[in-house]
Order: C-alpha cells, then sequence, then structure tokens
C-alpha cells in the first residue's frame, strides 16, 4: 500500500456567505437533507425542537447552528463544517456567519474554500454585507463564486426582481474585478426555488454546483504552485539503542503547496543554505515524494542550519525574503489598529514582532472608494505596510495561499486581530 495520496477532483470544498438571515444555514441543510445525509436521529432532534418553536415545518437551519447562543439569537456565530456526497463527489461546506461582528469567521471559511455561494435575500437585495463578503472572497482568492438570490417565493416569483439583483451584483463584481482571470472567478446568479413559473437553475436540484471547480494543480489555485514547507519541528532522538538514529536530523512539517523528491536540491530561508533531500518519512515509511497537504519529515544530505520556522524550498525557485511586507488587511478587533503600537505576524510557522509603517487607504465597500486613513476599526479593509524584526519567506497571496497569509496577533492579549494578504515586498 503506497501511504502517498493520488491527486483528485473527488473533493470540493465550498462555503456560504452573504448576509444576516440570507439562509445560509437553511441552503446546507436543505442539500444535507436532500442528499440524505442526516442521520435519522438528528433529523429526529430537530424535529422536535422546531416544534418547541411552534414550527409546522423542519428547521434545517439547526444542522449546522450548533452552539447554544446561535440557537437562541438564530444567528450563525462560528463556522460549522458539514460533510456530504452526491456519489460522484465529496463535499466539505463551511457554513460562514453573516453577521458584521463575526466576519473574522467568515474570513476563516474562505481560506481554503475553492468555491463560495454568495446568499442573496430577493426581498432585501445586495447588502453592505454581501459586498463585504463577496470583496473578502475576492482578496482571499476563491476561484468560483455561485449567487443563489434566495427567498423568491416571498416576492411573488417576480422575475423582474430576480434580474434586478442580478444586474447590480454583476455591476458589483465587475467594479472589484471578480471576473479577472488571474482569480479564474465566474460569477453566476441561481434560483433555488422547485416550483416557479419561469426558466431558471435551482441550487439545490444541483448538487454537482461546481462541475468547473475541478481538482487543482496546487494545493490552493488552479495552476501548478512551487514546493513550500514550513519547518514546525527539528527531530533529534535522544534515547535510542539504533546506532542509525544517533545521527538522524528530520525537519517536520507539512507541505503547504507543491511536491519534493527523494534527489531534490532545496535551500533554507532565511539563512540560503542549500542541500538534497536524502529521505522522505511519513511515520516509519520511507517515500519517494511528497506532495501538498502531507505532513512528513524530511532528511538533507548536509548538516545545514535549519529550525523552527525556516522554510524548505526548491533552490531554482525561491521566494522573496523580506523584512517589509505590504498586503491587503482586514481588521477583526473592536480594538482599533494603531500605528504607535507593535503587533506580532504570523507567517506559516514563524512569528515575528512587526511596526505598521503605513496605512496607505482602507477601502469603502459601498461605493470601493480608496479613503485615507490613520487608524482601522473593526472590519476595515485596508493596503498597509509592516515593518518586521525577522525575515519571512513570502510569496504574493495571488501566487500562493500559504506563503501570501499572514495574520496579526496582539502581543498583550495573543488575540487574533488581523488577517492579511501579502501583495508585495521589499527585498533585503
Amino acid at each position: 500500500m503506497n501511504p502517498s495520496p493520488t491527486h483528485s477532483d473527488s473533493l470540493l470544498r465550498f462555503m456560504t456567505c452573504g448576509s444576516v438571515d440570507d439562509g445560509k444555514s437553511t441552503l446546507i441543510g436543505r442539500l444535507l437533507f436532500d442528499t440524505k445525509t442526516i442521520l435519522a436521529d438528528t433529523l429526529n432532534q430537530i424535529e422536535k425542537t422546531s416544534k418547541k418553536r411552534g414550527m409546522e415545518a423542519v428547521d434545517l437551519s439547526l444542522l449546522t447552528d450548533g452552539l447554544q447562543a446561535e440557537r437562541e439569537q438564530g444567528i450563525t456565530i462560528d463556522v460549522a463544517y458539514r460533510y456530504f456526497s452526491t456519489g460522484t463527489r465529496k463535499y466539505i461546506i463551511a457554513d460562514s456567519p453573516g453577521h458584521e461582528q463575526y466576519t473574522r469567521n467568515m474570513v476563516t471559511a474562505a481560506s481554503t474554500a475553492n468555491l463560495a455561494i454568495i446568499l442573496i435575500d430577493a426581498r432585501r437585495g445586495v447588502l453592505t454585507q454581501t459586498r463585504r463578503h463577496s470583496y473578502l472572497a475576492k482578496l482571499v482568492g476563491i476561484p468560483h463564486l455561485v449567487v443563489a438570490v434566495n427567498k423568491m417565493d416571498l416576492v411573488g416569483h417576480d422575475q423582474a426582481v430576480f434580474d434586478r439583483i442580478c444586474g447590480e451584483y454583476r455591476a458589483f463584481a465587475d467594479e472589484i474585478g471578480l471576473g479577472d482571470v488571474r482569480f479564474h472567478s465566474d460569477v453566476r446568479a441561481e434560483w433555488r426555488q422547485h416550483r416557479r413559473p419561469w426558466r431558471g437553475h435551482a441550487l439545490v436540484q444541483r448538487p454537482d454546483l461546481a462541475r468547473r471547480a475541478r481538482g487543482r494543480p496546487g494545493a490552493h489555485t488552479e495552476r501548478a504552485e512551487a514546493f513550500r514547507f514550513p519547518v514546525q519541528y527539528v527531530c533529534r532522538p535522544q534515547a535510542s539503542d539504533d546506532p542509525e538514529l544517533h545521527d538522524y536530523r528530520g525537519f517536520m512539517g507539512r507541505v503547504e503547496s507543491g511536491a519534493v523528491r527523494v534527489g531534490d536540491r532545496v535551500t533554507a530561508l532565511p539563512s540560503g543554505q542549500s542541500s538534497v533531500v536524502k529521505r522522505i518519512e511519513l511515520g516509519a515509511v520511507s517515500l519517494p515524494e511528497a506532495i501538498h497537504e502531507q505532513s512528513v519529515s524530511l532528511l538533507l544530505e548536509d548538516e545545514i542550519d535549519v529550525s523552527r520556522g525556516d522554510m524548505l524550498v526548491p533552490s531554482d525557485e525561491q521566494p522573496m525574503v523580506t523584512k517589509e511586507i505590504e498586503g491587503m488587511v482586514c481588521w477583526f478587533s473592536e480594538t482599533p489598529l494603531s500605528p504607535a503600537r507593535t503587533y506580532l505576524v504570523r507567517h506559516t510557522t514563524r512569528t515575528s514582532k512587526a511596526k505598521v509603517a503605513a496605512i496607505d487607504y482602507k477601502v469603502d465597500v459601498n461605493t470601493l472608494a480608496q479613503e485615507p486613513a490613520t487608524a482601522l476599526a473593526m472590519n476595515d479593509i485596508a493596503r498597509i505596510r509592516l515593518r518586521l524584526a525577522q525575515p519571512l519567506a513570502v510569496d504574493p497571496y495571488s501566487d500562493n495561499r500559504a506563503t501570501g497569509a499572514f495574520i496579526v496577533i496582539d502581543e498583550t492579549t495573543n488575540n487574533t486581530v488581523g488577517a492579511g494578504m501579502v501583495t508585495g515586498a521589499a527585498p533585503l
């Protein structure tokens, strides 16, 4: 049995997003119900809960709203992950919250998604949070989007309403560049009702809604990505009777993108020292190669200096090593970002102290205007520049999600206060 997985397009990670009460959780519940992936006892439980609330029909949103606070308020707070299969494909769904206060959780869900379903309530149309989630979906590089106009029965199945919403959203999508082939984005509006007096696509009748979102050559995009291996731990067995383990030095971590093979020449960053991969191990099994999302140990021919936070990369395809990055940031904290403060920036397995060198502008998600700013409030989206105490090996986020992403941490509280995507960097 070969432990190395084969590349497949059978798994799709997708998410729902949009404003509060647009029907995201109910849509996922419906998908789970129609694909018969709800256990009988789970269905019985939500039927009882629905009756206690005086509902005639089963509230399918309860399938994802698992927190007590979510059920009490009738809103999604945390990201809920659910799994289902149509027989031809497997899916991982992330149900993200629509409330503005929990935008940070939406960003968490978007970071691994290959497709996003933007829900729009037909009665309310395109709202500020619809625009914010769409803008963030574009920023994090989700390659496929589907717009689902929901609750059409509450507007009398009026096709004019549907067409108006589609037109408004398409205009906004064009403005923010969702159609840019760089992101492989396609925006399609679909109505999910079973009964309708006019022709259209019903989302729940098409569980294979992402036939175009196929398996990816890279870990995060639809093109090949360079090998990137952030080192998590250096394994040096201390107590062993095996003489071969006395000199064992394995660099443990996860292949964030690309692939590596025995015999490949790699460079450790930021030191710049190079060696050749002598062995690849998964547990006690030796592999000829390791591919993205595999957690392995790499052993090198030479004794070069490598520690946690360093990154092993192909010697002929290296990222930039820098102590100054610029990027788009979504600010999560109720405490405003202040250029006077020192923050921690965590990038892959390395953490560095950082100062905000400049806030170039913040974005008004309604007008898309770039506005001057001296601080950032919660949910603001802005382009900033950061000066780092320790060098980082970064790729532009548009080239590599794993090595182009970072989070900002409050060093006092250790809370994550922002998430960013690298757009540029200054060389050392």
